[in-house]
């Protein structure tokens, strides 16, 4: 890449509005996600070498890059909600991101209920993160999520209900959760690990709880 082209795309870089906050080298994206703080909760492997991965709402990138980075020797980062849009959410900030780091992370537009093993293939890790609570249907959502992660997935999402003693979730119609009308479901933790064990995983747990949040391993395997 040529000075001229990089200095073109850094200028564009801080002159958009970003989601994830990435390091370019030469600038650092404005994003609104504390990315960074969000990566050490997730307690992705710190190395990846030889792996497949697939991150399913990659939004600008940050995660998919991020296991580029730690050796995964495939990424494929899916998107289409986040792609279609307008302004932060029209995909050019990955597609600038991709450009500067001299990725070589695929890009797949594809919504998840199209994901399976005949249009993306089959992963070691799967990285789901911020999606569930926007799914109009959780459980299908997960289905696909499974069906395509021979491993481990790793899972972010927001929950709410946390005091119900059974697995539940709490439907926001409108735009009752943050004035965004993608928001629908918030499940508790009982429903998240239910949830996950009843689309094929073997073993979930429950890395952390912050807030709202929470952070799920689940492996296709069950201990021996």
């Amino acid at each position: 890449m040529g000075i001229n082209r990089r200095e073109e795309l850094c200028k564009e870089a801080l002159g958009r509005h970003w989601f994830h906050t990435i390091d370019l080298g030469d600038i650092v994206t404005p994003g609104v996600d504390r990315s960074a703080e969000k990566l050490a909760r997730l307690q992705m492997p710190a190395r990846l070498d030889g792996l497949t991965v697939l991150d399913v709402g990659a939004y600008d990138g940050f995660f998919s890059f991020e296991a580029e980075r730690r050796g995964a020797k495939r990424v494929v980062a899916t998107d289409k909600f986040c792609w279609s849009l307008t302004g932060m959410g029209d995909g050019r900030g990955f597609d600038i991101a991709h450009e500067l780091l001299h990725s070589r992370v695929e890009k797949k537009v594809i919504a998840v209920e199209d994901i399976s093993a005949e249009t993306v293939g089959v992963f070691d890790l799967v990285l789901f993160l911020g999606v569930l609570y926007h799914a109009p249907d959780p459980l299908g959502y997960l289905r696909r999520v499974r069906s395509v992660c021979k491993s481990q997935l790793i899972l972010e999402t927001h929950v709410d209900a946390l005091d119900y003693p059974r697995p539940a979730m709490v439907f926001y119609p409108g735009s009752t959760l943050n004035n965004d009308p993608s928001n629908h479901f918030g499940p508790n933790l009982l429903a998240v690990e239910a949830m996950l064990t009843e689309v094929g995983f073997g073993r979930v747990v429950l890395l952390q709880q912050y807030g709202t949040r929470i952070v799920v391993h689940a492996f296709v395997d069950a201990p021996r």
